[in-house]
């Protein structure tokens, strides 16, 4: 699964947008910025709460140590209760990651995923190796029903085993990530997740749909 646009409210989008520009090196016109295959659209926030939105962007797994050292230089690591700034996983993850904190609270995280290609690039990373928003996190009150509408309406297919608070739906190149909003996010374990005003575009096997959630203020658009 692709995500191919993400609506994204903030405090200031055009400080916002110098963010990802000077820090992760992503190309910016005016208030979108470009991931690779995938569009953020920064819009005012309008009085919605900010803080607590989660993001990850897709690295070359064979180009993780260089991606943390080139993030390590730009911007300090998030670190779990234990101090671990580093998190790898097994079973069906098959990934590595580092977290850190963007403007207005966003929890963002670069993810290398050992079942996608590898890259050809050496020597010091660049921004233009990240290839994609792989993941948004989307809080919810109920996660199985909300697994079960999004499987429904898109096709959509847990990547690990979920649990009744935790489901990652879709597949390496983009995943949906349901959460409990009540369950704070990993792996500072302080900040409780909220997508109020996020609109997620992906590409959807089973054609247009849509699929919301008027309480947490989200909405997931297939095409």
């Amino acid at each position: 699964m692709r995500i191919r646009k993400l609506v994204l409210p903030v405090s200031d989008p055009a400080s916002v947008a110098r963010y990802f520009g000077d820090v992760l090196q992503f190309p910016v016109h005016g208030c979108q910025v470009i991931v690779g295959w995938s569009t953020l659209t920064l819009v005012p926030a309008d009085g919605r709460p900010l803080g607590g939105v989660h993001l990850a962007f897709n690295v070359p797994d064979n180009r993780f140590a260089e991606a943390m050292s080139w993030l390590r230089a730009r911007t300090a690591l998030q670190r779990s209760p234990d101090g671990k700034d580093y998190f790898a996983l097994e079973s069906s993850w098959q990934s590595q990651s580092v977290y850190f904190t963007g403007p207005d609270g966003l929890i963002l995280e670069l993810i290398g995923r050992r079942r996608l290609p590898a890259s050809s690039r050496v020597g010091a990373f660049d921004g233009s190796e990240i290839t994609c928003l792989s993941e948004v996190g989307l809080p919810v009150a109920d996660v199985p029903a909300t697994q079960r509408g999004l499987a429904g309406r898109f096709g959509l297919a847990p990547l690990s085993e979920p649990s009744p608070v935790f489901a990652p739906l879709g597949d390496d190149e983009g995943l949906l990530i349901v959460v409990d909003a009540t369950r704070h996010w990993f792996p500072e374990q302080v900040d409780l997740p909220n997508a109020q005003g996020l609109v997620v575009e992906i590409e959807a096997p089973h054609g247009p749909a849509e699929v919301a959630d008027a309480g947490q203020g989200w909405s997931v658009r297939g095409v």
